[in-house]
């Protein structure tokens, strides 16, 4: 088994359809809720970014007149206006449809066992994002692996065997790396016992550095 996220389908893509398909139940007050919830969304991802709407409007091609309209909700929402907001935004369509709940902000974990007693627990929600887990990974065989993409692995508790290629190291808790997942690699517990880890995955594009403390 993989421990890569990226290489299994554990984490089910959100689809603009899921989001946005009105049923003959849905009840037409909620419909109507959520598209005017719309606009002062948008407004906030704009404002909590810096962005003016001159420079809204540079990067997706929507004029000004439409994109104030659409924030104020005079301008009913359509997806070939949504689409390339979300893409200016760097945010899922449905996170501009339907935001988490505020009310409470727990997240509920759900984690997936694995037949090999490993455990993975997604951290987020939207796909084609950075995305991380906490996983525990049991003892198993090495099998390297490439795929596109970028990871980071941070060891809670454990020891930690990362192997990049033909080369070997060992993760103590509080020891984090980073890595091009196109470079054949593995990880997994350094011994008998299992590791606890936390896991991020992004695209090209998404990288994060881990950075360290400047040495006085």
């Amino acid at each position: 088994m993989d421990a890569d996220p990226a290489t299994t389908d554990d984490v089910d893509p959100a689809t603009a359809t899921a989001a946005t398909a009105a049923t003959d139940d849905v009840d037409v007050d909620d419909v109507a809720e959520t598209i005017a919830a719309i606009g002062p969304r948008l407004r906030a991802l704009r404002l909590g970014r810096g962005l003016t709407l001159d420079a809204l409007a540079t990067a997706t091609g929507i004029s000004v007149s439409t994109l104030s309209r659409l924030e104020s909700g005079h301008r009913r929402p359509t997806l070939d206006l949504l689409i390339p907001l979300a893409r200016a935004h760097r945010v899922a369509l449905d996170h501009l449809i339907a935001a988490p709940a505020t009310g409470d902000p727990r997240v509920h974990l759900q984690p997936r066992r694995r037949d090999t007693g490993s455990v993975l627990v997604p951290l987020t929600q939207y796909p084609g994002r950075v995305q991380v887990f906490k996983q525990v990974l049991a003892p198993r065989e090495p099998r390297l692996v490439s795929h596109a993409g970028y990871e980071w692995l941070y060891v809670l508790a454990g020891d930690l065997r990362l192997l990049l290629g033909d080369r070997a190291f060992t993760l103590r808790p509080g020891e984090a790396a980073e890595f091009d997942t196109a470079e054949p690699h593995w990880f997994g517990p350094a011994g008998p016992d299992a590791v606890e880890i936390l896991h991020l995955y992004g695209p090209h594009g998404d990288q994060a550095v881990l950075r360290t403390a400047t040495a006085p």
